[in-house]
């Protein structure tokens, strides 16, 4: 028996991976988080597979449901949103398990600010304009946020923000951002990105607040903040210069630094 972590991706029944197809297929529990999927996402899982959606569970009774799993010996699938590796809650889940000594496992997914970047057509990291990406989010009802990563010191960097857990405080976020970015800085929300419900708001720090409360977005919604999302007027990349390209040996070690190879190349 295992238990698999398994990212939902964007919450879009057709982008998840081959191996999370798999898993679902074989798994005879599944705990899914019925705010952020798309129900075709359960299609995939065997006929008779035990549904439970965790949106009203706190993480005693989502334990308590992995454990009784654990004795029946059936494997299973913990549907996480987006990508398990960023707000997803495991460790605490998985510190429990390891401490009851249930075996699991983690199956990565689409990141929704990937998803979305995808349907906007954009580069989140434009060369000369943005060259990083923070993903953050804001603090409400919710544990502290670390010492350092207050919402400012990102804006200062003028990197590519993406805001997560933060669609309810839009308009005080973004009145603290323009600050940094401007008022004029694009801003694009993403929510239930690829799903039938999909809405994809296009603005900026000085309007996009009165966009999202005119349509009451509550969650299951990112904020997309930089100048990524508007730049025209940039340089090209180093990656695919024709100069670099020229001088690079055909064979031999170094054609691994070729023009398709990324690392260190921005």
């Amino acid at each position: 028996m295992t238990v698999h972590f398994i990212g939902a991706g964007p919450g879009a029944a057709d982008l998840l991976t081959i191996r999370a197809t798999r898993l679902l297929a074989a798994s005879r529990v599944c705990l899914y988080a019925g705010t952020y999927l798309d129900e075709a996402v359960l299609e995939h899982c065997p006929d008779g597979a035990r549904l439970v959606d965790t949106q009203s569970l706190d993480l005693d009774g989502i334990i308590a449901e992995i454990l009784a799993a654990h004795e029946r010996g059936d494997d299973v699938a913990r549907l996480c949103s987006g990508d398990p590796s960023v707000y997803s809650a495991i460790a605490e889940q998985t510190r429990r398990l390891d401490a009851a000594g249930v075996p699991w496992d983690i199956t990565p997914g689409i990141a929704a600010y990937a998803a979305t970047a995808a349907r906007l057509g954009r580069e989140l990291t434009v060369p000369e304009v943005a060259q990083s990406v923070v993903l953050t989010r804001a603090q409400r009802d919710s544990t502290a946020m670390p010492s350092g990563e207050s919402l400012e010191a990102f804006a200062a960097t003028g990197a590519t923000l993406v805001l997560h857990l933060a669609i309810r405080r839009v308009r005080e976020l973004a009145e603290r951002l323009a600050e940094h970015y401007g008022a004029d800085c694009p801003v694009v929300v993403g929510y239930r990105v690829e799903q039938p419900q999909e809405l994809i708001l296009r603005g900026t720090l000085a309007d996009i607040a009165e966009q999202v409360e005119a349509r009451d977005l509550r969650q299951a919604a990112i904020i997309v903040v930089g100048w990524a999302l508007r730049a025209e007027d940039f340089v090209e990349s180093h990656l695919y210069s024709c100069r670099r390209v020229a001088s690079l040996p055909a064979t031999g070690a170094d054609a691994e630094t070729g023009p398709d190879n990324v690392e260190g190349l921005r």
